[in-house]
This record gives structure tokens, sequence and C-alpha cells, in this order.
């Protein structure tokens, strides 16, 4: 069973292994609110998944540890068991789904194990491991649904009370749920004043619904580039505990989690996978309420697939209002660029694409649509540029935000 004392054994085990990451203030993202980053994108492998890997590999009896490890994971579990079985010298297989970034399969392979990608997402990657599991006779480490792993990811709770003790609001990345269900034992044991909410993506709500139908649900499919919570089916001993525990789980989409991705590359230079980005951004579009309260975002890791970065950051303009594209009716004849142009510079906007349509059925045939992409600094100097085109006299039928 999870107890606080296995709690603190964790954190005394983890000592020579997971690093005690930064609480850092960042009054910039929600100035409503005080927002402080609990930083575990910079723990060992980037993420926090080695503290629970590793607290549970180093609990294994002599014969366990004989016949292997083998795990299922979207990257940062593997990563964690990887790391702990290279330390104990434990021969290591990892199931990861084939969609997982290039970059978490390779940092896997480099701590020795081997890593066998599966058709599907996590759940599937789970179902295979589970098959090898059998076959081969490894032991297997759960990536969530486990009292040992838990343990190790409550230690972050430990940390967070010990780094900011007055906190009121904790907010916490959910998959499978192994990481919420340890930090709120912790804290609802310590400080049980302080509220701690789990975030989930609106593509993969599974504990949310769970939660709000009181019965374990599977998802028919998950969608979101948060591939680290990717998960149809929470788990058993974490729904119990997050029943228990937790003060309720919201949801972010993938765009508003782009958009924390953003905040916190440019405000905090800091670097969070969308899974890692998703507390962040349900502190910044205020999902919870967090108005005048110290509040924890807990940055749950740092491997994003840089392949997919610059996508992740174009998507968080959009969402900041720091990208888009006017679409212009025109009559097709001298000038008419030269003055929405003008408009534009006059307020502060940068245009940085420019397309001309004559071919639309929907048109005059002596008009044009004039597609015009912009810099901006934010939605109110967007909307001010449409109010001084209107008055110049200039037609604005769409405008697309990215």
């Amino acid at each position: 069973m999870l107890t606080l004392d296995k709690i603190y054994h964790a954190a005394y085990v983890l000592k020579k292994i997971a690093r005690k990451t930064d609480m850092i203030a960042a009054p910039l993202l929600n100035t409503e609110s005080n927002i402080f980053l609990k930083t575990e994108n910079l723990q060992v492998t980037g993420s926090f998944k080695v503290r629970g890997a590793y607290y549970k590999i180093s609990q294994l009896s002599e014969e366990e540890k004989s016949k292997g490890v083998i795990a299922s994971s979207a990257g940062n579990h593997a990563q964690g068991v990887a790391l702990a079985a290279q330390e104990n010298k434990i021969p290591c297989t990892i199931c990861m789904p084939d969609g997982a970034p290039i970059s978490k399969v390779e940092a896997t392979k480099s701590y020795g194990a081997k890593v066998c990608l599966v058709k599907g997402a996590y759940d599937e990657a789970y179902e295979y491991a589970c098959k090898l599991q059998k076959e081969k006779g490894y032991t297997f480490i759960h990536p969530f649904d486990d009292d040992e792993v838990i343990a190790g990811q409550g230690t972050v709770g430990l940390e967070i009370l010990d780094q900011l003790p007055e906190v009121d609001v904790v907010l916490v990345p959910v998959g499978g749920g192994g990481l919420i269900s340890g930090v709120a034992y912790a804290i609802k044991h310590l400080r049980p004043e302080c509220k701690v909410y789990g975030v989930q993506s609106a593509g993969a709500p599974s504990m949310k619904e769970s939660m709000e139908q009181h019965q374990m649900l599977t998802l028919d499919s998950v969608s979101t580039f948060a591939d680290g919570i990717a998960v149809k089916h929470p788990g058993d001993l974490t729904y119990e505990l997050v029943n228990q525990y937790v003060d309720g789980i919201v949801t972010v989409t993938d765009d508003e989690t782009a958009a924390a991705v953003l905040a916190l590359i440019e405000r905090q230079k800091l670097i969070a996978e969308g899974a890692g980005a998703v507390a962040v951004a349900a502190a910044m579009y205020n999902k919870v309420d967090i108005k005048g309260k110290k509040t924890v975002c807990l940055l749950s890791g740092g491997n994003i697939d840089v392949n997919i970065l610059s996508r992740v950051i174009a998507r968080g303009l959009m969402m900041a209002g720091r990208s888009s594209t006017l679409t212009i009716a025109l009559e097709d004849k001298p000038g008419q660029l030269q003055g929405v142009s003008e408009v534009i510079s006059r307020c502060g906007g940068n245009v940085v694409s420019v397309h001309y349509s004559q071919a639309d059925t929907n048109m005059r045939i002596t008009s044009c649509y004039l597609h015009i992409g912009m810099e901006t600094r934010d939605h109110a100097q967007v909307e001010q540029i449409k109010q001084e085109l209107a008055k110049a006299g200039f037609n604005i039928v769409q405008t697309v935000n990215g």
C-alpha cells in the first residue's frame, strides 16, 4: 500500500540518482496569480519518470532482477526504466508506440535498453509488453499503476512543500495518473488545505471522463501532440487515489498547450514537451480558480520532438495573436496593395506574405482577393489593424490566425 513513509523512503533512495529540481517564479504567465514552476523538465532523463522507475527497480528482489525488466512507455518512463536498469546492471526491454518521438526512442536505446516499436498508442504498447512479459518471464515495471512507482513520483510533492510551504494550488499533468496520485497523496497528508488539480489533453481525457462517470473508462482513441499523456485507460490504483485526493480534473486543447510551450520558451527560457506544458496552459487560460493564489505548475518533462517544435511554436504564435492572415476583397486596380500595407505599417504590424487570387467564381470579374500574412503583437493589435482597414474602405472577408 502507498504510505507517506514509503514516499519519504523513496526520497532517501532517490538522493543518489534524481535531481531536486528548481522551483522558479513565473509571474508573467498569469499576472492575476502568483505562478511558480516545478522544473521536472530539467530532471535526469528530462522528466519526473526516473523517480518512480528507479525506486521501483531498487525495491525488486534479486530473483526479480535476474529475470530482467520490461516496460511500456511513450518515451519518458522508458528512459527512466532504462537508466535505472543500467545503474543496476539489469537487462531491459521497452515497448514503445511506433509514433513515439525519435529523440525519445534513441535516448532510451542510449541507456542500453532493447526497444520494440508497437503500432498504435501507449495502450497497444502496454498490451504487447504484457504479452512479452508472460512469454519471457520478465519483471514488469508499470509506468503508473504501481505503489512503488507512485511513491517515487510522490517525492515531487515533498519537494514542492519544502520549496514553497505556503502553496495554495498545484496543477499536475495527468496521463495514467501516477504523478498526480503520488503528488496529491503527499500534499494532502502534509498540507490538506492545498488544492491539487489534474490537467489532461482535451484529446485524451480518460481520467477526467472516468471521474465524471464514476467508473473506469477506456477511450476508443486519443489525439494529441502531448504524447506523454496520451493514455486511453487510467490505472486502477491511480483512479482510486485521484478520486480520494484530487480536487478536480480539467482539460486544455492542443492549441492552448502550444501557446504554453511558446510562453515558456519566450518568458522563462525553458523547453517543455506537450505533456509537460499542460499545467501551464491550464494556468494561462484560467481553467481553475488561481486568482491571487500561490500556484505551482508542474513541468513534467522537456523531451519534445524537435521535428514538431517549429509547428508547435507556429501554433503558439497563432493562439497568442502573433501570426494571422487577412483576406480582403479589392477592386483589381493599381495602388490597392500599397494602401493596405500603409495601414498595417501605421498600426505597427509587419507584412510577411502577400498572395492575389483572381479566379474565385464568387467574385466580380473586376475584383480580386488579397491574402496578406502579418506578424503582430497580440489579438488587440490584429483588431486595431482590421478596424483601421475598414475605416480606409477595405472589405475584410476573412481573418485566419496562423
